[in-house]
C-alpha cells in the first residue's frame, strides 16, 4: 500500500512539475488509445460467428471454430509460411544492403558525390507502391513488358512471368530491397558518423587498409545499431508489407501459393467473404505470434548479451 501511495504522489508530482509536456503529449496519447486500444475490443470477433444484426458483442461464441476452420483448409498453413519467408528474406536482404551502402558511403571522400549518391539511393523510399507497381508490371508483362520485347528482338520465345510462381519471390524480393535499403542506410550511416575520428586515424597510420578498418573498427562499432535494427523488424516478422505485394501481384489467383501473405488473406477476406470471424481470427493469430516471436528472440539475445537486447 505505501509503494502504491509513493508512486501516486510521484506521478502527481512530475505531472505538477512538467504540465507543459503532459499537454503536449495528450494529443499523441489519446490518438494512439482510440485508434490503436479501443478497437481491440473487437478482437472477440475471432472467436464468435458473427451476425450483422446482432453486432460485435451480441453474436453467438463459437469457440475456436474460426482457427480450425483456417488451418484445416490448409490456407493458414500457407499464409503463414509465406509471410516468414518473405519477411526473413527482405529482412537479410535489405540489412545487408543497407549495412554496404553505409560503409560505402561514408568511406566516399568527395563530398558532392557523396551528397548525389546518398541522394539517389534514397530516392526509391520516397516513391509510391502503386508506382512500383507499374513499373512491375512495364517490366514483366507477357506482351509489352520491357523484357519480353527484349525477348523478342533476338527472336526469342516470350515469357509469361504471371505464369511463373517460383518467379515472384525474387521479384518481390528485389524492389522491396531496391525501396528500402537507402531508407535504411540512414541509421547506419549514423551510427558510423558516431564512430571516433581517431580510431580510425590511428588504424591508418599503423598500416591497416581500408578492409581491414571496415572489418576490426566499423562493423563491429554498428553491431549494437544492427541488432537494434534486426529485433525490430523480427518483431514485424509476421506482418506483410500488403501495399507491396497488393501492388506488385493484384489479385492473381495463379500467383497465390507462392505470394499470398497473412495481410493480403485477410484484405481478400474480407471483400470476398461474409465470415468476419474467420479474417478476425487471422488476424488475431497474426498478433499473438509477433508477439511470442519477440518476446522469445529478444530472450535469446538478452542471454547471450544482455546490453543488445530491447529491453
Amino acid at each position: 500500500m505505501n509503494d502504491t501511495i509513493a508512486r501516486r504522489e510521484g506521478f502527481l508530482h512530475e505531472f505538477r512539475k512538467n504540465k507543459a509536456l503532459f499537454a503536449m503529449a495528450a494529443p499523441a496519447f489519446f490518438l494512439v488509445l482510440v485508434m490503436q486500444y479501443f478497437p481491440m475490443a473487437g478482437l472477440v470477433l475471432a472467436f464468435k460467428q458473427y451476425r450483422y444484426d446482432l453486432g460485435v458483442f451480441g453474436s453467438p461464441w463459437n469457440g475456436i471454430q474460426n482457427f480450425s476452420y483456417l488451418f484445416s483448409s490448409g490456407t493458414g498453413w500457407l499464409i503463414t509460411r509465406n509471410t516468414i519467408l518473405y519477411n526473413l528474406l527482405n529482412l537479410i536482404t535489405s540489412q545487408l544492403l543497407a549495412v554496404i551502402v553505409a560503409v560505402f558511403i561514408t568511406e566516399i571522400h568527395r563530398r558532392h558525390f557523396k551528397k548525389v549518391t546518398q541522394t539517389v539511393i534514397l530516392l526509391p523510399y520516397f516513391i509510391s507502391w502503386v508506382v512500383v507497381g507499374v513499373f512491375v508490371f512495364s517490366i514483366f508483362n507477357y506482351e509489352t513488358g520491357l523484357i519480353n520485347t527484349i525477348v523478342k528482338t533476338f527472336g526469342g520465345e516470350p515469357i509469361n512471368f504471371y505464369m511463373k510462381p517460383a518467379a515472384w519471390p525474387w521479384i518481390i524480393c528485389a524492389f522491396n530491397a531496391w525501396k528500402w535499403t537507402g531508407y535504411n542506410s540512414v541509421i547506419y550511416i549514423a551510427a558510423i558518423t558516431g564512430i571516433d575520428a581517431e580510431v580510425n586515424e590511428a588504424a591508418s597510420i599503423d598500416g591497416a587498409t581500408i578492409f581491414q578498418r571496415i572489418r576490426y573498427i566499423t562493423l563491429p562499432s554498428i553491431r549494437p545499431t544492427l541488432v537494434t535494427m534486426i529485433l525490430l523488424q523480427v518483431g514485424r516478422i509476421l506482418r506483410g508489407d500488403f501495399e507491396m505485394f497488393y501492388q506488385i501481384v493484384g489479385n492473381n489467383g495463379q500467383l497465390y501459393n507462392a505470394t499470398d501473405v497473412i495481410d493480403t488473406y485477410v484484405f481478400r477476406s474480407l471483400v470476398t467473404n461474409p465470415d468476419i470471424g474467420m479474417t478476425a481470427a487471422a488476424t488475431f493469430y497474426q498478433s499473438v505470434l509477433c508477439f511470442v516471436i519477440i518476446m522469445v528472440v529478444n530472450s535469446v539475445v538478452k542471454h547471450i548479451d544482455e546490453d543488445y537486447a530491447l529491453f
